[in-house]
């Protein structure tokens, strides 16, 4: 089928390499895709050639990218100024190309004035909602699909390959809560067992936290690398990864990490429950609670063959319940049941 993914936006975070893993995983299943919007030279790095890319980083940018081509069997929007802009394309407002929604987030549609004024036709327009978890269905309005993200294989590296690095992989925002995790990692008094804390991300509150390491002692510690590409590559490397974030939809990163075999250690609330839970362990910790952080992030550095044997199960469980195939065929699922 010929499918359009709209994300209005010119940059590429969570949501956007949510769309373009996605947008690739389809058009190797032997659809026709295009994604309109994101960041094009980080979209075209994951989609490859067989993806087509459009502009779209406004609402009446992204408009004029719909209109172009062929028309789609399905329009697929990410966050709600994807969804007004699929709602101004006369062809899906009328209902003659059926609109499918991702929810991200785990909050009700309509916070700013737009988005209030829009909802109403979003609801009515919508032929079906995906949520990315079940803390994410809980909490938005209107029933949904739950179809959790997903990720290619990635090679495994036991303990002894890995560096003593505890990797945070997040944009510094206040909701993102970085600063937890700079003190979970003050606390656990890793830097004077010679483990180092690296921070890939950048946003509003790069200053606050380069203050905040500095109140703390760890200067000599800590690595704030800004924004980065090679993710993949630092997870390779790092011996634990710390996810602080609470009530976070689902945690792309985690998945990152549990699809590199690296022990994860994370605010147990949100959609971490979801992929860490069931794996058990010492992952898990009492949500906002740096000591407690600490205190498994202490005894997983202690003991290489439990990060092993905890790593494995990790990355048993995102290949066995978060791969692309799995996703992109539980979408497709969601397209032909809106389609008949």
């Amino acid at each position: 089928m010929r499918i359009t993914h709209v994300v209005v936006t010119d940059a590429y975070a969570g949501v956007e390499a949510h769309v373009a893993r996605l947008a690739r995983a389809q058009a190797r299943a032997g659809h026709d895709v295009t994604v309109v919007g994101g960041a094009q030279d980080a979209m075209r790095a994951v989609v490859g050639d067989d993806v087509g890319l459009r502009p779209g980083s406004t609402l009446a940018g992204a408009r004029r990218s719909l209109a172009r081509g062929p028309r789609p069997d399905v329009v697929h929007a990410h966050m709600t100024a994807a969804e007004i802009a699929a709602c101004l394309d006369a062809r899906v407002l009328l209902r003659r190309v059926p609109l499918v929604v991702t929810r991200h987030f785990a909050l009700v549609r309509g916070r700013s004035a737009a988005g209030r004024v829009a909802a109403p036709v979003i609801r009515r327009t919508a032929a079906a909602q995906i949520a990315i978890s079940a803390f994410v269905q809980e909490r938005i309005d209107g029933p949904s699909r739950v179809v959790a993200a997903g990720l290619d294989e990635r090679p495994q590296r036991g303990a002894a390959l890995r560096s003593p690095v505890v990797l945070v992989a997040s944009r510094l925002e206040p909701e993102k809560r970085v600063d937890a995790g700079v003190r979970a990692f003050a606390a656990s008094g890793l830097a004077d067992r010679g483990w180092r804390l690296r921070v890939a991300g950048s946003g509003s509150l790069e200053v606050a936290t380069k203050e905040l390491v500095g109140e703390l002692g760890l200067d000599e510690a800590v690595d704030l690398l800004g924004h980065r590409d090679d993710v993949p590559a630092l997870l390779a490397d790092a011996g634990l990864f710390l996810a602080p974030t609470p009530g976070d939809g689902f945690g792309l990163s985690v998945l990152e990490a549990m699809a590199s075999g690296v022990p994860v250690v994370a605010d147990g609330s949100g959609g971490h429950v979801e992929s860490l839970g069931p794996v058990g362990g010492p992952g898990l910790y009492a949500t906002g609670d740096v000591h407690d952080a600490a205190r498994r992030l202490r005894a997983l550095a202690d003991d290489p063959a439990l990060r092993d044997r905890y790593g494995a199960a990790l990355q048993a469980r995102q290949r066995a319940e978060f791969s692309l195939a799995h996703q992109a065929a539980a979408t497709e699922r969601v397209y032909r049941e809106v389609l008949a």
